[in-house]
């Protein structure tokens, strides 16, 4: 008989800040396989975001990037009226804004270039998206 071991997980704070340096925000994200991609670490991110902004919908968005039909606001994103998000689109939108250098993310102090780059992860990484600009769509 063969026992599989269930993948461990761990609990990671992704910190949010400006390409000044200055942070705008911190999420935790439970349970994030302790093997994993860049690609796959922003759509747990956004997943994330769009989760708790769903749970509790306000005129302000404050994630990764703009909701359609959306304005940049202060931390977020302004939203004539609160609405629901598809948490795929966004993670579409964001892995395409990586992919137009809208945003970095350092990984232990050291940038990730390749969304499919391995990343093995611990409690005490340090894993910081950079936003360059305001994303707006993306």
């Amino acid at each position: 008989m063969r026992l599989r071991l269930a993948a461990m997980g761990v609990d990671l704070v992704v910190r949010d800040e400006s390409s000044s340096g200055a942070p705008s925000g911190a999420v935790r994200l439970p349970d994030v396989p302790a093997t994993t991609t860049l690609r796959e670490l922003i759509r747990t991110l956004v997943r994330e975001d769009v989760a708790r902004f769903n749970a509790a919908p306000s005129v302000v968005f404050e994630g990764l990037v703009m909701p359609e039909g959306a304005r940049p606001a202060g931390r977020g994103f302004a939203m004539r009226e609160p609405r629901w998000i598809d948490w795929e689109v966004q993670a579409e939108e964001a892995v395409e804004a990586f992919g137009r250098n809208r945003f970095f993310v350092l990984f232990d102090g050291r940038q990730v270039t390749d969304l499919d780059q391995p990343l093995q992860l611990s409690a005490d990484s340090d894993v910081r998206f950079v936003r360059l600009v305001q994303l707006i769509g993306g």
